[in-house]
């Protein structure tokens, strides 16, 4: 098998799912089209879920999910019976792996080849339709991982270029809105950050430690997104953030701030990896307000964030659209952490519209 595949003496795998992709496009799945449908405009693709879509899969990762998957778009009205003809015609197995298999989502046995049109399948992760260009409340309505399912994985075949179009949409929010949910980050930090010390202080370590890590959390956010970088789904976020330019010197910084024993440690850790923010933010050509970007909170002996982090930014927005929305609530991965929404593409956009909504009332 090709792209990349090697197999062992019993014929199992010993690749990651992406070069098992490509493979099983290659030698098997592009013939069966090309014999029923020659020349049929498609794109072929590993996107959607899995770790193998980062390329971040490893043993461990094909417990379950894992295997034979392909995303193939073609045109709306050719989707039923593409899908029906591989599920008739593809072999039982291919290189010591079943092509029909239940998964967590669907614990039904069949092909795993996902066929639908190219917007369907981007509507279907975002949960609203590119196409015509996304409006701001459309862009804060995404999270990294939802566009992640669309942009990371790599692309084996696009004929028509529809794939390709539709995720260079999405290579990064506008200028504007970028600013914006920057902004909102800064002001989370703002808003929470002398919590770690006043907690500290009255005796409250395991109160301060978990301010500390919702902290983390978020300057994990500001990263990613100072970086111009999709943030992946929090059991990836650490390994993909090491990666980034900023990664060598944010994640100790931030490493501290979960392992410092006392308060003082743990604030001095926060204001350090804040430091390092507020450089790369400089780096982006954003602008930042002169100074450190940490200063004490009135006369307490705690660390506080200037505010002036977020107004210095949110005085540049020029868009008139994002600057009339409420400062500090950004993105709906920045205000939502239940997962049942941030997972559900229909359910995460209802939720930010009508979060929107609520907020222009009057």
């Amino acid at each position: 098998m090709r792209g990349g595949a090697t197999g062992t003496a019993d014929g199992t795998f010993q690749t990651g799912g992406i070069a098992l992709a490509r493979g099983y496009y290659a030698d098997v799945v592009l013939p069966l089209l090309h014999d029923r449908w020659p020349g049929l405009p498609h794109a072929a693709a590993r996107l959607g879920s899995g770790s193998d879509v980062l390329g971040l899969d490893d043993a461990q990762s094909r417990d379950h999910d894992w295997g034979l998957r392909l995303t193939l778009l073609v045109d709306a009205e050719a989707v039923d019976a593409v899908d029906a003809h591989l599920e008739q015609h593809l072999p039982p197995s291919c290189a010591g792996l079943p092509t029909r298999f239940a998964t967590t989502w669907e614990p039904v046995v069949r092909q795993r080849v996902e066929v639908a049109s190219a917007a369907t399948f981007v509507r279907s992760r975002l949960g609203v339709d590119p196409t015509p260009g996304l409006t701001a409340a459309d862009w804060l309505a995404l999270t990294g991982q939802s566009v992640l399912e669309v942009t990371a994985g790599p692309v084996f075949a696009d004929t028509d270029g529809a794939l390709t179009r539709l995720r260079e949409a999405l290579t990064w929010y506008p200028d504007a809105v970028w600013r914006y949910v920057v902004a909102a980050d800064w002001a989370r930090l703002a808003q929470e950050a002398p919590f770690v010390g006043r907690t500290g202080q009255r005796g409250d370590d395991l109160g301060s430690r978990v301010v500390a890590a919702r902290l983390v959390g978020v300057a994990t956010h500001l990263a990613f997104t100072l970086a111009r970088r999709w943030s992946p789904y929090p059991k990836w976020a650490g390994t993909v953030l090491a990666g980034l330019p900023v990664g060598p010197r944010l994640v100790p910084a931030l490493s501290d701030v979960l392992t410092a024993t006392d308060w003082r440690d743990r604030q001095a850790a926060l204001a350090g990896a804040i430091d390092v923010l507020a450089q790369a933010q400089r780096d982006a050509g954003l602008p930042a307000p002169d100074g450190p970007p940490t200063e004490q909170f009135y006369d307490r002996p705690v660390l506080g964030v200037r505010n002036a982090m977020a107004e210095h930014l949110l005085a540049t927005v020029d868009d008139p659209v994002v600057r009339a929305l409420p400062p500090g609530v950004g993105s709906v991965e920045q205000w939502v952490d239940n997962v049942d929404v941030l997972c559900d593409a229909d359910r995460r956009v209802r939720a930010a519209r009508a979060h929107a909504t609520a907020l222009n009332s009057p």
